[in-house]
């Protein structure tokens, strides 16, 4: 199973359900639902890419049930439109979302929910075909992004205008050598499009960067984790009314979301194996070739994408994807203040008076990670310095 394609009529839909007035018929569906038992079980929803990784990982290795909480089979869903439908009527009750679709789930609907953790971080690229060597290459071309609420958008569009090239969407015809023309598409179907010449390149968790890697379809321009230090992609989203009327089960829920987390950077080959098609609960569609090459990658991959200047800061020493569970505030402030500069085709009316330490401040609830984190050793268990704050590195060349 794939994601489906994101077609216009699908656009309007999930832009319909992040506002006030389409949230509403969900929200009214899960308020009258009965609140949780407080040993109910988790219903994880999920897209089958790497960035569900700690969640299923938890769900395989038995990890909720250590902690206490029964689980249900994860529901594999189709879209981030499913997704968000679930999730705000309570179908699924602990989902991962892209970090900016939080931001606009919070304040633009005013969907009763938060961040508890981040759910990995990196884990995405640039990837174009073989005639492309350099941003400016891309002038007059287009680009997919698999969602105007998403990280990819925000850095893309940030690399894009440093390298005097224009941002743009709905282009009529061909787009200005200076411009670039971007269009939503769903992940699964950057890879075939590429193929086809109808992009010139995608941006887009993996594996399917991988996917074009081992296909010899495209290859990886630059990694996001190389432009935005250690940044968030995806996040753990669960309802607030689970986080405070039931918190002994919201904390067990997060404690093996983190032990996960662990469990996978120490275990990354296995993690890649019971991912795969492959593995006995079939989890993702994905081959282990390309699951393998994004989370246990050979030494000499390192050594190919610093000679093609895909990795340009290797004093960073970024993994291609990782998993570091605290939220840094000043990663929620940064991305808030970097959606105002970044042309999205949805509502934001909601950015303009949204400051970003107040975001920061009602997006999150940190406690139950905080905890978590502290029981498994700390923050050096993640690779990561003592304590909760540290400054944003971005650099774009």
């Amino acid at each position: 199973m794939c994601l489906e394609h994101i077609t216009r009529r699908e656009m309007i839909k999930l832009s319909s359900l992040l506002t006030v007035a389409g949230a509403a018929p969900l929200l009214s569906a899960f308020n009258a639902q009965a609140q949780g038992k407080s040993d109910g079980p988790v219903k994880i929803g999920y897209l089958p890419i790497t960035d569900a990784a700690p969640l299923l990982v938890a769900h395989n290795n038995g990890y909720f049930k250590d902690a206490g909480v029964e689980v249900e089979k994860p529901v594999m869903l189709r879209s981030w439109a499913q997704l968000i439908e679930a999730f705000i009527s309570g179908q699924v009750n602990v989902v991962h979302l892209l970090s900016p679709m939080t931001i606009w789930a919070r304040f633009g609907s005013k969907v009763p929910a938060k961040v508890v953790a981040w759910n990995h971080v990196d884990g995405s690229a640039v990837t174009v075909s073989p005639d492309i060597n350099e941003l400016k290459d891309l002038g007059g071309k287009t680009v997919a992004i698999p969602f105007w609420y998403s990280i990819h958008n925000v850095v893309l569009q940030a690399m894009l205008r440093d390298a005097g090239l224009k941002p743009v969407s709905s282009k009529q015809g061909k787009p200005g050598a200076d411009e670039v023309n971007l269009v939503v598409m769903a992940p699964a179907d950057m890879p075939p499009a590429l193929a086809a010449r109808n992009i010139s390149g995608y941006i887009v968790a993996e594996p399917f960067n991988a996917v074009a890697e081992t296909m010899g379809i495209g290859k990886v321009l630059r990694f996001t984790g190389d432009v935005w230090k250690n940044h968030a992609c995806c996040t753990v989203f669960m309802h607030e009314r689970d986080l405070e009327q039931r918190p002994e089960w919201s904390q067990k829920v997060v404690d093996a979301i983190v032990r996960a987390q662990l469990w996978i950077r120490d275990h990354r080959a296995e993690t890649a194996q019971l991912l795969s098609k492959e593995g006995a609960n079939h989890y993702t569609p994905h081959g282990l070739p390309a699951l393998t090459k994004v989370l246990a990658p050979p030494a000499s991959d390192t050594q190919t994408y610093l000679a093609s200047r895909a990795i340009r800061h290797p004093a960073w020493q970024e993994k291609r994807i990782d998993f570091q569970p605290y939220p840094y505030p000043s990663y929620t402030e940064e991305l808030v203040a970097r959606l105002k500069q970044t042309l999205i085709e949805a509502d934001r009316g909601f950015l303009a008076n949204l400051d970003g330490k107040t975001a920061a401040a009602q997006l999150v609830d940190d406690r139950f990670v905080k905890r978590a984190i502290e029981a498994v050793g700390g923050l050096e268990k993640f690779g990561q310095p003592p304590g909760y704050d540290r400054k944003e590195v971005i650099e774009l060349t």
